[in-house]
C-alpha cells in the first residue's frame, strides 16, 4: 500500500507542477537536477483495529529542492502553498485518501513538507491448501 500511496503522490505532484519538475522516489546520490521533489514514507506503523481490520499510519515527507537563484525560501513557501492544495486528497486503488497533519519547514534551503495518509485495511484471510484425499469406490454390476 505504501508504494501505491507514493505513486499517487507522484501523480498529484506531476498534475500540479508539470513535467518541468523531476520526481524521485529513490535516493539520488549525485547529479540532482533542480527543481525536483523527493518522496519518502517515514516510520509507517500498523495496529490491529477490529477483527481483521488494521489501521495504517503513513507519514510522508515530500522534499522540494528549489532552483538555486537566491530566492530559495520564497520559492519554497510558494511551493508549500501549492502542496497543501494538491496533496489534500489522493486517489489510491479506486478510493480517496485524505491527507492530514500537513505542515512544512524550510531547512538549509530545502522544503520538507509532511503529510499523513492514514488508512484502514482489511487483512485477507488465507485458507490452508487442501491435502490429498483418497477414496476407494466399488461399482456393483
Amino acid at each position: 500500500m505504501i508504494n501505491a500511496l507514493i505513486e499517487a503522490v507522484s501523480i498529484s505532484l506531476n498534475g500540479e507542477f508539470g513535467d518541468g519538475y523531476e520526481i524521485h522516489m529513490e535516493e539520488i546520490k549525485q547529479d540532482l537536477k533542480e527543481p525536483c521533489f523527493f518522496i519518502s514514507c517515514i516510520n509507517p506503523a500498523s495496529s490491529l483495529f477490529l477483527g481483521k481490520r488494521y489501521f495504517r499510519e503513513n507519514l510522508f515527507c515530500i522534499q522540494y529542492f528549489p532552483r538555486r537563484q537566491g530566492h530559495e525560501r520564497a520559492e519554497c513557501n510558494e511551493t508549500a502553498e501549492r502542496l497543501f492544495k494538491c496533496l489534500e486528497y489522493l486517489e489510491v486503488s479506486g478510493r480517496f485518501v485524505k491527507g492530514t497533519g500537513m505542515k512544512y519547514e524550510v531547512a538549509d534551503g530545502i522544503l520538507n513538507f509532511f503529510v499523513n495518509y492514514d488508512i484502514y485495511i482489511q487483512k485477507k484471510e488465507t485458507l490452508p491448501a487442501m491435502e490429498e484425499v483418497e477414496r476407494e469406490i466399488t461399482a456393483k454390476g
